[in-house]
């Protein structure tokens, strides 16, 4: 490895590494319309659908602002029960990769790297609105990767 005149790596040599710079809730929405009457006990479980989209901008020569969007809601039959809106957001340093991997590693490694945060964030939220806590499974960053970069290819 090449080093320079005190002995640390140069930037050529250096490893690949994503650094995480900063962790934030940018905007978080919980809301449950139609209280008291939707924490009565019921007899059937809800039908919940979770959505999640990611989006990056670059915000400097290296660092990324990467967002977690997380939307959720659980209904019964066509009454909502509970409805609840995350963008947890991060600055991503990204350093020493070859720039036609950037893209991906910044859409797929950064918000596996938040998601957990998120997922907290998304579960205390529905367990202080009265509910039980709402565990989101983990969620294949790279498979939603390619369904997007599949969809942009099929309107370009």
């Amino acid at each position: 490895m090449a080093s320079n005149n005190n002995g640390a790596p140069t930037a050529e040599n250096a490893a690949p590494a994503i650094n995480v710079l900063a962790q934030y809730a940018k905007d978080l929405s919980f809301e449950n319309p139609n209280a008291p009457r939707s924490l009565a006990p019921r007899t059937s479980a809800p039908n919940i659908e979770i959505k999640v989209n990611v989006n990056a901008r670059k915000v400097g020569e290296t660092d990324f602002e990467v967002e977690l969007a997380i939307e959720g809601q659980a209904k019964d039959g066509e009454q909502l029960i509970f409805r609840v809106d995350l963008t947890y957001g991060g600055v991503f340093r990204v350093i020493n990769i070859p720039e036609e991997q950037i893209h991906p590693v910044v859409m797929i490694e950064c918000p596996r790297l938040l998601f957990p945060f998120a997922r907290q964030i998304v579960a205390d939220s529905v367990r202080n609105g009265g509910f039980p806590p709402l565990m989101i499974d983990p969620v294949d960053f790279a498979a939603l990767y390619r369904a997007r970069a599949e969809e942009a290819e099929g309107t370009a």
